[in-house]
C-alpha cells in the first residue's frame, strides 16, 4: 500500500500538465484559522523551516505540497544516481530548476505568490511544490489561506467570503481529506475549520482535527478532555502537537530540537496520550489514513478515468484529422453536404427533427394544406355582384337588347375570377423556396464537424446554394405565372366537365317555372318595370335627361329575366372556375417540383463541384478555424493524460490494496 501515494502524486503531475483538474484526486486539505499554527504543523511534518511568515494572511494562494519519501544520500551514491542532496525542491512552475536551500524555497514561494496576488489580495491559483527527503513519509497535503474574519490594510472588503470560497472548493471535493487545526488555547466550538468541516463532511468521515499550541493554554488547565474528543467527537480523531514559539523562531532552534521537547512536554503533561500524539504520530497517521483512503476511492477513480478517456477519444475523433489531400477532403465534404441535402427532401436523413416539419415534409405541407386550403377557399363568385354581372351582360351586347346570354360576358366575367388564383399559386412557391432554403441551415447544424472545422468552406457553400435558388426562383415563378396565363388565353367550354350553357338555361327556366309563372310573363308580358315606368337611373325618353349626370344606382331589384340570366352566368363562372382550380392545385406543385425542387436537388452537387473545387480556392476554403485547432490540440493533450492515468492506475495490483 505504500505506492499508493507516489501513484496518486504522478496522477496528480499528469493531470497538471494539460492544466485541467477533471478528475478529483485524494489528498490532504489543511483548514485553520489566521495564526492556527497550520505552517507550523506543515513544517513539522517535513522537518525544515520552508514556509513564508509574518503578520495577517502569509498564504495567500493554494500551496500543494507533495512529500517524497527517497533513499538517503548514502544509499543514492552507491548507485551513482539521483540529485548529490539529502533534501532537495522543486516547483511546478520552474521545473528544471532544483532548490537545495530551504531558504530558498520559502522566497520562490514569496515571490510566486506577488506574481499572481496584487497586495495583500489572494489567488485560487495553485503553486504546486515537490520535497524529496528521507526524513519524510509520502503525503499530499494543500495548504489553504487562514480563515480572517477583519480586511486589514489593502485586502478587500470581502477577503472573509474569498477564502472561505476557497477553502469550501477544495474540502467539497468528496475524494479529500480535511485537516483542522484549531489552537488549545481557544473554545473548540467557535472553531471556523470545524464549522467549514461540518458544513461539506456532515458525518465526519474526512475530518481529522489536530489541537496545535498545547503548551499556551491558561495555568491550572488542560486539552485532556479535548483531546479525548469527550467536547467535540471527530471519526477520524485529534492530535495534540505542540508548536514552536516565537521564541523559537528568532533562535532559529532546529525542528529536531522542537520534536524532541514537544515528546518532552507530552510526556510530562499528557502521559496517557503521549504516544497518540506529536508531530511524528500525526506524519504516521496522516500517511495511513491517505492511505486507506486511497484504497478507497481507486476503484471510482478507475472507472472515471476509462469513461473520461472514451469521452475525448470520441470528441478527438468528431475534429477529424489535420487536413493532408486537399482535393479529396474538399469532394467528401461536398459530397456529404449534397446527399444530406437531398436526403432531408426525400425523408431519409439521419437527424429527423420531431419538433416541427423539416424539409420534403414541410414541402409536402405547403402543397397540399396551405396551397390546397388556400385554393378551396376562394369563393368562384367572390366579388361579383349581380349588378356586376348584369352590367357585363348589356356591355356585351352593345345598342342591342340580348335574346341570349352573350357568351363574352360569360369569359370577361370567369377570367377576372380565375386570375385569383394567380396570387395564392406564387406565394406556394415563395414558401417552397424558403423551405429549400431552411434546408441548408438544417444541414449545416446537423452535419459533420468536418463542415464545421472549416468556416470559409461552409459559407461557400452556403452562397452556391442560395445562388442556385436564387437563379431557379424567376423561372419557377414564370412558369406558375405561365401556368394561369394558359387557362387565361383559352376559355374551353367544351371541357368534359363544363356543364352546357343550355342545359344550365333550361334547368333555371324550370326552377323559375316551379317556383310561379314568371317564365310565362318573361315570354307573354310586360315586365314589371315597364308597368311602373322607366327604371331608376335611366331616365325617361319624354323627359330632358342628361344621362351622364345621372348616377347608376348600386342595387336595385332586378327582373324576372335579369335574375335567370344572372343565375345562368353564375353557375358557369362556379362550374368553370372549379375545373380550372382543381387543375391549377393539380399543376402548380407539379411545376415547382420539376422546375425548383428536383432541378436543385440533381445539380447541386455538380454546381458546388464546379463553383468550388478550384486549385486556387482549395487552400483558402480549407483553412481550419482557430477554435477549432485550438479544442482538437486541447482534447489531444487530454486524452494523452488520460492515457497516461490508466497506464499508472493499472501497475496497481489487487495485491497492494490489501
Amino acid at each position: 500500500m505504500e505506492t499508493l501515494i507516489p501513484i496518486i502524486n504522478r496522477l496528480q503531475e499528469v493531470f497538471l500538465t494539460v492544466g485541467a483538474e477533471i478528475i478529483q484526486l485524494p489528498q490532504i486539505v489543511v483548514v485553520g484559522s489566521q495564526s492556527s499554527g497550520k505552517s507550523s504543523v506543515l513544517e513539522s511534518l517535513v522537518g525544515r523551516d520552508f514556509l513564508p511568515r509574518g503578520s495577517g494572511i502569509v498564504t495567500r494562494r493554494p500551496l500543494v505540497l507533495q512529500l517524497v519519501n527517497v533513499p538517503s544520500l548514502e544509499e543514492r551514491r552507491k548507485q551513482d544516481n539521483g540529485i548529490k542532496a539529502e533534501e532537495w525542491g522543486t516547483f511546478l512552475h520552474s521545473k528544471n530548476q532544483i532548490f537545495t536551500d530551504f531558504n530558498e524555497i520559502r522566497k520562490e514561494i514569496e515571490d510566486e505568490t506577488d506574481r499572481n496576488t496584487d497586495n495583500k489580495g489572494i489567488s485560487p491559483e495553485p503553486i504546486y511544490l515537490k520535497i524529496y527527503s528521507p526524513n519524510v513519509l509520502s503525503l499530499t497535503l494543500v495548504d489553504l489561506p487562514g480563515i480572517t474574519k477583519v480586511p486589514v490594510g489593502d485586502q478587500p472588503e470581502d477577503i472573509e467570503t474569498q477564502v472561505q470560497e476557497m477553502i469550501v472548493s477544495y474540502i467539497s471535493n468528496p475524494n479529500s481529506l480535511i485537516l483542522c487545526v484549531s489552537p488549545a488555547n481557544s473554545d473548540l466550538a467557535t472553531s471556523d475549520a470545524l464549522k467549514l468541516a461540518r458544513e461539506v463532511d456532515p458525518d465526519g468521515h474526512r475530518t481529522l482535527l489536530v489541537v496545535s499550541k498545547l503548551d499556551l493554554m491558561d495555568a491550572g488547565t488542560d486539552a485532556l478532555e479535548v483531546l479525548l474528543g469527550r467536547v467535540i467527537p471527530v471519526r477520524l480523531g485529534i492530535i495534540g502537537v505542540v508548536n514552536r514559539s516565537q521564541h523559537d523562531l528568532n533562535t532559529q532552534k532546529s525542528l529536531t530540537d522542537s520534536c524532541k521537547d514537544e515528546q518532552a512536554f507530552l510526556q510530562r503533561y499528557y502521559p496517557s496520550l503521549a504516544s497518540r500524539c506529536g508531530s511524528r504520530y500525526l506524519a504516521r497517521t496522516l500517511s495511513r489514513l491517505l492511505m486507506h483512503h486511497i484504497r478507497d476511492c481507486l476503484p471510482e477513480l478507475k472507472t472515471r478515468v476509462t469513461v473520461l478517456a472514451a469521452q475525448y477519444q470520441s470528441r478527438l475523433n468528431s475534429y477529424g484529422q489535420p487536413v493532408e489531400d486537399h482535393s479529396a477532403t474538399l469532394l467528401q465534404i461536398v459530397t456529404k453536404f449534397a446527399t444530406d441535402y437531398c436526403s432531408t427532401i426525400e425523408g431519409t436523413a439521419r437527424h429527423i427533427q420531431t419538433s416541427e416539419l423539416c424539409g420534403g415534409a414541410r414541402i409536402c405541407y405547403i402543397f397540399h394544406e396551405t396551397f390546397g386550403r388556400t385554393l378551396q377557399s376562394i369563393d368562384p363568385l367572390g366579388g361579383l355582384t349581380e349588378l356586376d354581372i348584369l352590367t357585363a351582360i348589356r356591355n356585351a351586347t352593345g345598342p342591342r337588347p340580348a335574346l341570349f346570354v352573350p357568351e363574352v360576358s360569360f369569359e370577361l366575367l370567369v377570367k377576372k375570377q380565375i386570375k385569383r388564383l394567380e396570387e395564392p399559386s406564387m406565394r406556394c412557391v415563395e414558401l417552397v423556396h424558403e423551405e429549400l432554403q431552411r434546408i441548408i441551415q438544417h444541414c449545416s447544424a446537423y452535419s459533420t464537424q468536418e463542415l464545421l472545422r472549416f468556416p470559409k468552406l461552409h459559407d461557400s457553400i452556403v452562397e452556391v446554394v442560395t445562388s442556385l435558388l436564387r437563379k431557379r426562383l424567376p423561372i419557377t415563378n414564370e412558369m406558375v405565372h405561365n401556368l394561369v396565363a394558359i387557362e387565361l388565353a383559352y376559355i374551353n367550354t367544351k371541357h368534359p366537365d363544363f356543364t352546357d350553357a343550355a342545359q344550365v338555361s333550361a334547368s333555371v327556366n324550370s326552377q323559375q317555372a316551379e317556383a310561379g309563372d314568371g317564365g310565362k310573363r318573361w315570354k307573354n308580358e310586360k315586365m314589371p318595370s315597364e308597368e311602373k315606368g322607366p327604371v331608376p337611373g335611366f331616365g325617361s325618353p319624354t323627359k330632358a335627361v342628361n344621362l351622364l349626370d345621372t348616377a347608376v344606382p348600386v342595387s336595385r331589384k332586378l327582373s324576372t329575366r335579369e335574375q335567370r340570366d344572372c343565375e345562368v352566368i353564375q353557375r358557369l363562372i362556379k362550374c368553370y372556375f372549379l375545373i380550372v382550380r382543381k387543375s391549377i392545385q393539380d399543376s402548380v406543385p407539379k411545376t415547382v417540383m420539376h422546375f425548383l425542387v428536383n432541378f436543385v436537388k440533381e445539380n447541386l452537387q455538380s454546381e458546388l463541384v464546379g463553383q468550388l473545387y478550384k486549385q486556387r480556392l482549395l487552400q483558402e476554403l480549407l483553412i481550419e478555424s482557430q477554435e477549432t485547432a485550438q479544442q482538437r490540440t486541447e482534447v489531444a493533450q487530454m486524452l494523452e493524460a488520460l492515457k497516461k492515468a490508466s497506464n499508472i492506475i493499472s501497475e496497481i495490483r489487487e495485491t497492494h490494496l490489501w
